[in-house]
């Protein structure tokens, strides 16, 4: 998104000194957007989030190897379920009957995986038993929900937690009901029609770049380094959540 320009700018620098190439960071205003860059050439080098991965990697191309993670080589974040501070809602069984904020189609937490499990665990589907809006972005679930726009909201808690570290919204109004098992984060890789030799040299930034003291180790304070992922691996909870939503991976 466009306020990780910062965020992102010494790593742009470090790899047009690895690639020999000029790098231009390039902000995108949705999942689909991204996507289509990359299907139509635009883009050539990104990071997709959880669940728009297994679309990009099936119908623009892309061939993600790495992921954000520390020392001990772990990954990942959870989809919660919030709601304001002081609404009487408990749990997920609660929500029959509310407006329920999710963030696009593709994101893998802010709807496909909650649908899922809301409907698998508790008997509730969009429509029938609450009232489902999109907000566009975790970032505007969350700030509703500490707003009260919505009864609750499903988020990737990553994004939340930055959000209180940034004083973006009060900690001390929003409160989780339900938080799922963990699952990757961004996954970032290149459009599978780059020379060899240039592909190798972009791993090489990733996997090289020297975290301590930059802008990205100041944004995303519990990581410290790219390492390798296995997208058929990794992976393979988000695509069986697919299935059990119906997605299929069909390019139009």
């Amino acid at each position: 998104m466009p306020v990780y320009a910062k965020a992102w700018e010494g790593f742009i620098k470090y790899m047009e000194e690895k690639t020999g190439k000029k790098v231009v960071f390039f902000p995108v205003q949705s999942n689909a957007a991204e996507i289509e860059a990359m299907r139509s050439g635009r883009l050539h080098v990104a990071g997709f989030n959880t669940g728009s991965n297994p679309i990009a990697v099936n119908c623009a191309g892309f061939v993600p190897f790495a992921i954000m993670g520390n020392t001990s080589g772990q990954f990942g974040y959870e989809m919660e379920i919030i709601v304001p501070a002081d609404s009487p809602i408990k749990t997920p069984a609660d929500l029959k009957g509310k407006k329920v904020a999710f963030t696009e189609p593709t994101s893998n937490s802010g709807y496909k995986a909650p649908s899922a499990i809301l409907k698998a665990d508790f008997n509730l589907e969009a429509g029938r038993d609450f009232t489902a809006v999109f907000s566009g972005k975790h970032d505007n679930s969350v700030i509703g929900i500490a707003n009260k726009d919505y009864d609750a909201a499903t988020i990737a808690n990553e994004v939340m937690f930055r959000m209180f570290e940034r004083n973006v919204v009060d900690r001390a109004k929003i409160r989780s009901i339900y938080k799922s098992d963990t699952f990757p984060t961004t996954g970032y890789g290149y459009v599978y029609n780059l020379d060899p030799a240039l592909v190798e040299k972009i791993k090489q930034a990733f996997f090289t770049f020297p975290w301590e003291g930059s802008a990205l180790k100041v944004e995303f304070k519990n990581e410290d380094r790219f390492i390798p992922i296995d997208y058929k691996k990794d992976w393979s909870i988000i695509r069986k959540i697919d299935a059990a939503n119906g997605v299929k991976y069909t390019c139009k």
